[in-house]
């Protein structure tokens, strides 16, 4: 299964409207593919949607799906940027994400979309 496959939307009831979601992860996990060891972060999800809202469920299961996969914070940030946009399409798109300290230095990676 593709990742984006695990993704979910629903009917935004208010499209007319400017408006932010903001949904916070502070648990997400990967894998650094150098060392092998795990990266910890927040994700922060800050989107202004068009027509579709991403369901929460599907969400966390979507995050969950990276605990195993070796990549890079930037690819990382940029690869779940690039899923979300493809699936719910919104008018206005920021991942932040803030991977722990990992030999004395933190990574905050920030990737937006605007349409």
């Amino acid at each position: 299964m593709n990742k984006i496959d695990i993704l979910e939307t629903f009917e935004n009831q208010y499209p007319e409207r400017n408006y932010k979601i903001i949904h916070t992860a502070p648990e997400f996990t990967s894998v650094c593919p150098k060392t092998g060891q795990p990266d910890f972060a927040t994700i922060i999800l800050e989107y202004i949607p068009d027509k579709l809202c991403i369901e929460l469920k599907s969400l966390k299961l979507y995050y969950n799906s990276f605990r195993n996969d070796g990549i890079f914070y930037e690819n990382v940030t940029n690869k779940i940027l690039e899923d979300l946009v493809t699936v719910c399409k919104p008018r206005f798109m920021k991942i932040v994400a803030n991977f722990n300290v990992r030999g004395g230095i933190s990574s905050e990676i920030i990737a937006e979309y605007k349409k």
